[in-house]
């Protein structure tokens, strides 16, 4: 049985999708590049070699390669450390490099390792991605595979004349072709975009393949303004590249020294990426994330905001305009410090406006998709959802029903995350995330357009601080919106919870270890 003082928020904290540059896309956009300068000299340079060595013989031209692999890269790969508030969470693995036959293969490898609670959490991605060579190429084939938390399988890609076919393992269970899908907009070109923008002098656009939904996502590569650092007690002149994906939304800058290393990445304030070598960037320190996470509060919560209907007022710093949106739920004051009040309120959904299902998704059916994690058109979660919910026709009923059974009848376990609907529905197990995403899958099932909600949630820990820790619930369409939070078996989610996005959004990374609340109204 949960308790009010143990915080259920799986600690990703959008780590893949804040790093979705690197384990969605070939070749992630930070990767080592050199300057533009350096860059154009070295290209002149091999083309007058190329072109000298044409005149001594004539021997057929080599085939046109693309820019990803013409700009100088180190061999073997590179190792970085990654950094969430100056601790260490893990580390990457990058390596780009020619194939016979005129292939080009991407090899990227992710290793994250925190404690969360009294739990060890642990997550192994790696994917190796296949190209043509040439300008353009295409992308030919991609193995993703993961393990630890978040479950164990694997995906195999490979594109045919009539698109993608796609085949998932995971252990135990018989190999699923899921469905067909269509080819990639991906190219070799796309591989290492840090290295062509700055080879090219421009901007380059391009869509990615993300390694953990497989949706194409429009991703911006954008030389920008070097900048002048100290390292190592010196200043040095790095160059600047940043990349903004449709997915993310949050710009990721990368610094290069002129001779090409590069030595930081940055994810806001927040997270940030160092070069390492192979044994330093191994080498780590188990982190306690709850706790380097959390916004401390400078008084408890009244008991009104955990009332329904009720609702709590709470003084913000440090929370971007971009983020004060009013809704249903939250309606924003800013004030003339730059301090902003935010109200948090919680009622049903009232009785008029309830719908009987199918219920039409206001959202134009993004709501009530079928995804690779959300896997509502599965049979095994059809199946549930109808068993729970047999007969019934209101919406909100039908709701309130789905997530009291994913309270009841999920064990509140750290150590069992997964990634996708159907592995939580077998193992019925997990944290704050395996119940939202169960929840929202056997909505959809049944015909409630619904969504996962990220924010934080009002606790106080073990140690008696009262703070908001990171959390998901769930929002459901029943003719008007509600949330709903199945972890702790809210059919209205209280007025202690403050939404800042949606399913992972990697947009509310920033605001940890930013955000604070200088008072509570």
């Amino acid at each position: 049985m949960p308790s009010m003082n143990r915080p259920m928020r799986r600690t990703r904290l959008g780590l893949l999708s804040l790093l979705a540059l690197l384990t969605g896309a070939p070749s992630p956009a930070w990767a080592q590049a050199p300057s533009t300068s350096a860059l154009k000299s070295q290209a002149k340079a091999a083309a007058a070699k190329a072109q000298a060595k044409t005149q001594e013989s004539p021997a057929p031209q080599a085939q046109e390669v693309s820019d990803a692999l013409k700009a100088p890269r180190p061999k073997g790969g590179e190792y970085f450390g990654l950094y969430l508030m100056d601790k260490k969470v893990g580390w990457f693995f990058t390596d780009l490099t020619a194939l016979p036959g005129g292939k080009v293969q991407s090899v990227n490898e992710l290793i994250f390792k925190a404690q969360v609670g009294t739990r060890v959490s642990e997550r192994v991605h790696r994917e190796v991605r296949v190209y043509e060579a040439k300008p353009g190429g295409r992308l030919l084939s991609f193995t993703v595979s993961q393990r630890g938390d978040g479950g164990d399988n694997e995906l195999v890609g490979t594109v045919t004349a009539d698109g993608l076919r796609v085949v998932r393992k995971r252990p135990g269970q018989p190999e699923e072709v899921l469905k067909p899908m269509p080819a990639p907009k991906e190219t070799v070109d796309d591989a290492d975009q840090a290295r062509v923008a700055l080879l090219r002098g421009k901007k380059v656009e391009g869509v990615l393949l993300d390694g953990t939904d497989l949706e194409g996502y429009r991703t911006v590569t954008t030389v920008e303004a070097p900048e002048e650092q100290v390292l190592g007690g010196v200043k040095v002149k790095l160059a600047r590249v940043s990349t903004l994906s449709d997915k993310e939304k949050v710009p990721v800058a990368a610094f290069l020294t002129t001779d090409g290393k590069m030595v930081r990445v940055d994810f806001g304030q927040t997270m940030q990426a160092r070069a390492e070598s192979e044994s330093v960037a191994k080498r780590m320190d188990l982190v306690e994330v709850f706790g380097l996470t959390r916004v401390v509060l400078p008084k408890p919560l009244p008991a009104k905001a955990r009332e329904v209907p009720g609702q709590v007022t709470l003084v913000m710093k440090n929370l971007p305009a971009k983020f004060q949106q009013d809704t249903y739920r939250q309606k924003y004051k800013p004030l003339p410090d730059g301090r902003v009040e935010v109200t948090l309120m919680a009622a049903p959904p009232a009785p008029r406006g309830r719908k009987p299902r199918p219920v039409a998704d206001p959202d134009g059916g993004e709501n009530l998709k079928s995804t690779l994690a959300v896997e509502s058109e599965a049979p095994a979660i059809v199946a549930q959802a109808k068993s729970i919910i047999r007969e019934e026709k209101d919406a909100y009923t039908a709701a309130r029903m789905l997530s009291a059974w994913v309270y009841s009848n999920l064990q509140k376990d750290y150590g069992a995350s997964a990634d996708r609907a159907t592995d939580v529905l077998r193992q019925k197990k997990g944290d704050c995330t395996e119940h939202s995403l169960l929840t929202v899958a056997m909505l959809r099932a049944s015909g409630i357009p619904a969504r996962r909600v990220d924010g934080v949630i009002y606790m106080v820990n073990s140690d008696g601080v009262p703070a908001l820790y990171w959390h998901e619930w769930v929002e459901a369409w029943v003719g008007e919106w509600t949330q709903l939070d199945p972890t702790f078996n809210q059919p209205v989610a209280d007025a202690t919870h403050f939404a800042v996005g949606y399913e992972g959004n990697a947009e509310i990374t920033p605001l940890i270890g930013s955000l604070q609340v200088t008072d509570v109204k």
